[in-house]
């Protein structure tokens, strides 16, 4: 019972003293967090009002609120303070009516490409050059295009004769023009010493030619003989030509052609060409004018394929024609004689190469009437064998 009585006494003296303490035992508000620019601007708090201060230009920002830059500002995060106009740029106090342009914040290239500011428009530069002898400004033209002047030309030939003279140098050009490909070199070869094996009987032919000279002019030689074994020579001839370049790939040959063979003989004018053609075909065309006035002409081309290095294969053809009736050498006019032969040369040095082939050679017209009336065939097959000889 003592113990019940306690405790209601007890709970009944509470509610006196927190009475008696009163109301300064607890605050009246609760406390706040601060609030900075940044969270008022997105909505989290809101800024106190700010005092007036006295302006200052010493003045420096509250330690609490941080500095604004230009970025902050352009996205909305706070606001630039304005700045007082400098004594350098000051308004004019004679344009009273003119205010002064607001400072705006520095616009990058980069934030300009993000859409937070515009660039300032870059004012057109024009392209004008000042005269100072017409007083006015003139545009800037491409300079005109054209040929050379004269005075350009007028000067020496030769740069070097302007400082030497021409006497001393000439000497000089001409040892340098024979250095440099005018020195005369010469080259002899066979082309075709071979033997020819036929159906009744077997012949032989040897073909040459040499010259001597440079780049330009040469003094060439060539030869032909064929007859059949057992039998001597059956026709020859030797030609000395003087040959010309007319171009990198031909030249010009003209001179004169004996022919010593058993019988009746002819000399001969030549006129002829001799070169190179498209695709690497060495030809040769020729006119012949006897001292009988006899015109007779022919024309030869041949092609080098190189299976390997040293294993050549070689198509050759070659015609004969004859502007009149020779009964006497026995040619028809027209088409005489024709041939078409292949050749597979194997080049053991650029000096020597042996070669086997086949070809086929035929007599026409009145020609191949003259053969058959002494006994002989108008043409057939041969089996050729001989050598490439370069001396």
């Amino acid at each position: 019972m003592k113990a019940f009585l306690i405790v209601l006494l007890a709970g009944a003296a509470n509610p006196a003293i927190a009475q008696a303490r009163g109301p300064a035992s607890h605050p009246s508000t609760p406390p706040t967090t601060s609030c900075t620019p940044e969270h008022a601007a997105m909505g989290h708090c809101s800024l106190p009002a700010a005092e007036p201060k006295p302006q200052s230009p010493a003045a420096r920002p509250p330690r609490d609120e941080p500095a604004c830059t230009a970025e902050h500002a352009a996205v909305g995060h706070c606001t630039m303070p304005e700045v007082a106009p400098s004594p350098a740029t000051a308004p004019d106090p004679h344009a009273q009516h003119e205010k002064p342009a607001q400072p705006q914040p520095s616009c990058t290239p980069e934030h300009a490409a993000m859409g937070h500011c515009a660039l300032p428009a870059s004012p057109q530069v024009e392209t004008q050059s000042a005269d100072p002898h017409a007083g006015h400004a003139i545009t800037a033209t491409e300079p005109p295009v054209g040929p050379p002047p004269a005075a350009a030309l007028s000067g020496p030939e030769h740069a070097a004769d302007a400082v030497y003279g021409a006497a001393e140098m000439a000497p000089s050009r001409e040892v340098l023009r024979k250095e440099h490909g005018d020195m005369p070199v010469s080259r002899a070869f066979f082309d075709r010493i071979e033997t020819r094996a036929r159906r009744g009987s077997d012949e032989y032919l040897v073909e040459g030619q040499a010259w001597y000279g440079g780049d330009v002019d040469k003094l060439w030689l060539k030869t032909e003989l064929e007859g059949k074994w057992r039998h001597g020579i059956e026709t020859a001839e030797i030609q000395a030509l003087w040959s010309h370049a007319i171009d990198p790939w031909f030249d010009l040959q003209t001179g004169v052609r004996f022919d010593p063979q058993p019988g009746p003989n002819r000399t001969h004018l030549a006129l002829g060409i001799q070169g190179l053609a498209p695709y690497w075909w060495e030809v040769e065309g020729t006119v012949f004018l006897s001292n009988k006035g006899e015109i007779t002409a022919r024309a030869e081309a041949e092609y080098e394929l190189r299976i390997t290095q040293k294993l050549i294969l070689q198509p050759r053809v070659e015609v004969e024609l004859s502007a009149q009736k020779i009964e006497e050498l026995g040619i028809g006019a027209g088409l005489g004689e024709g041939s078409l032969g292949l050749r597979l040369r194997y080049q053991v040095s650029p000096l020597f190469a042996p070669y086997v082939g086949v070809e086929y050679e035929r007599a026409f017209g009145g020609t191949g009437d003259f053969r058959r009336a002494e006994g002989e065939s108008r043409g057939g097959l041969n089996l050729v064998a001989g050598l490439r000889i370069w001396l």
